[in-house]
Parts: C-alpha cells; structure tokens; sequence
C-alpha cells in the first residue's frame, strides 16, 4: 500500500515528499498513512459534489476508525490500525474535520486572532498528530509542533489568495485589508479583485508572513525532541515552506503576480540549510515506543 500512498504525497505536495523521504522508513510509512488520510478529508470537502454530504460522511468513517469494526476500505483500516498503534487521540482528527466545516461557509476572519484558530484545526493538529507517529520524546515540545503546522498554514494562505478568491474564499483577515464587515467581504467575492483591493494585498500579506515566521522560529523551537532523522525532515520541511514566503518576498509580496515556488536548486539549497542546523542537535536513538500522554487544545500558548 505504501507506493499507492508515495503516489499520493508526490501529487499534492512536492515539499512535503521531499522532506518525508529523509525519515527512518517506519515513520515514513506512518507518515504516508497520516498524509493520505488528511488529503481524503480535504479532497472530501473541497471536490465533492455535495461538501456536506461528504463530511458527514467523514465523520460516520472517523466513527468507525475510533470504535467500529475493521473497515474494507484500505486507507481506512490502514488509518485505524495507525489511530491504535500510536495512541492518537480522537480530538485530532475531530478538529481537523471542523477546519474542513469551517470552509464550506465559507468561514471569514477578521483579524489574526481569529485565523489562528483555523490555523490550529487544519495544520496544528496534523504537527500534533505527527508528534505521536514520530514518538516525539518531550511533551512540552507538543504546542511547538502545533505553531510549526499553523506557520506553514500561513504560508499556504498568502502563497494562494488569488487561487482560494476564484473559490469564493478569503483568509487573511478582512478589516487589514478594508473591508469593514463580512457582508462586504462576501458581496467582492462574486467578482474579481478590484485594483484598490490589489493594492492592499501585499501589505497584509507581509505582515502575516512576519506572524508566519514567529511561528516558524517557535515551531524549530521544539525539533529537539525528535530523534535525529525525524528532526532533519521536519527541519527540511520548515525551511522550504518558509523558502516560499521568501519566494512572495522577492515578488514584492504581491500574490496576484504568480503563485510563489521554489525551484528544486532553491529545495536544494535549503536541504543544505537544515542539514547544518541539524548538525548541532544531539542524536537521539530512535525506536522508543513512547507516545505523547498530553492533548493540545487550541489557547494562548499557541497565538503569537
């Protein structure tokens, strides 16, 4: 099942199979299983036919995983056996689906503080959640974890805003950029970006890649924790997200002038970056059977 799952992480995210393929090779099977898991959700909500319908659906399957019998469907079963074996708990993948309920609105945020929230239920948890494939050996490194994924969530925001406009969405919050409620919000929806609205893009776009990179600094924060391996990939994958808010940088953090990437040289380049950084931690044995024992909830330990 694995090559299937492989096929899965290369089509949607070209950094993250980078990255994932300097893990130890259990891990990067878990790491698969995790992967697709989260894609299914995702694709369940953003390409049905009918998003609601696809929800319920998803939590009639995460029902099942957490207490039914034995799925015939390979993800499922494979996601179940993953859920026991790394002690995952179910608060996880809960928020993970009320992030994707919070799209089918689709949900508007006024400032950062609100955002931070659908930052944790979409990305935080996975950083969560990969704390328990990873056997992450310091609980206190948990929130860190959550900060890498909603940085990276960030990221993803600014690098997309044209491409989630054409969906009928807007993330970066609305009263930065002028809007002064959610109803005028909704009613530009409809139509394309105006240029008044253009032209105030790349200010809020610098200023949430600024709160990308405090939580980037506090995510790294917690690599420590991780054994030597799973800390060079979650250091690779840091370092190339945040090499595409570099990217929007260096096109005057405008995203309507082309979506932002790094070019395999530039991947290359930062490799390199976090192989150095990953020189000066202290090697630590993998293959403790230890899983996290505390649950992260979303709070003030996790906004900047």
């Amino acid at each position: 099942m694995n090559a299937p799952l492989a096929a899965v992480i290369q089509h949607h995210s070209k950094s993250f199979a980078l990255a994932s393929r300097l893990l130890p090779p259990a891990v990067r099977a878990d790491v698969l299983v995790l992967y697709a898991w989260c894609r299914r959700a995702d694709d369940t909500v953003d390409l049905a036919a009918d998003p609601a319908a696809g929800l319920a659906r998803l939590e009639a399957e995460l029902d099942a995983v957490y207490g039914g019998p034995p799925s015939a469907d390979p993800l499922l079963a494979a996601f179940a056996q993953l859920v026991r074996r790394c002690a995952l708990p179910r608060h996880y993948p809960q928020e993970l689906l009320a992030g994707m309920a919070m799209d089918l609105a689709p949900a508007l945020y006024a400032d950062h503080t609100a955002l931070a929230l659908y930052c944790y239920r979409v990305a935080g948890v996975v950083g969560l959640m990969m704390c328990h494939v990873m056997r992450v050996a310091d609980d206190t490194a948990l929130p860190r974890a959550a900060q890498l994924g909603m940085a990276m969530q960030l990221t993803n925001i600014c690098r997309d805003v044209a491409e989630d406009w054409q969906r009928g969405r807007l993330y970066l919050p609305y009263r930065a950029l002028g809007f002064a409620d959610e109803a005028a919000v909704r009613a530009a929806l409809t139509g394309p970006i105006d240029a008044g609205l253009a032209a105030r893009l790349p200010a809020q776009v610098r200023d949430t890649l600024a709160r990308a990179d405090a939580y980037y600094r506090c995510g790294t924060d917690g690599i420590g924790a991780l054994d030597w391996r799973c800390g060079l990939a979650v250091r690779a994958a840091a370092r190339i997200y945040r090499g595409i808010g570099a990217a929007l940088a260096r096109q005057d953090h405008q995203p309507l002038a082309g979506r932002a990437y790094l070019p395999g040289w530039r991947k290359a380049g930062q490799l390199l970056v976090a192989l150095a950084g990953q020189c000066g931690v202290a090697a630590r044995a993998h293959g403790t059977t230890r899983v996290p024992t505390r649950q992260v909830e979303f709070g003030p330990e996790l906004c900047l």
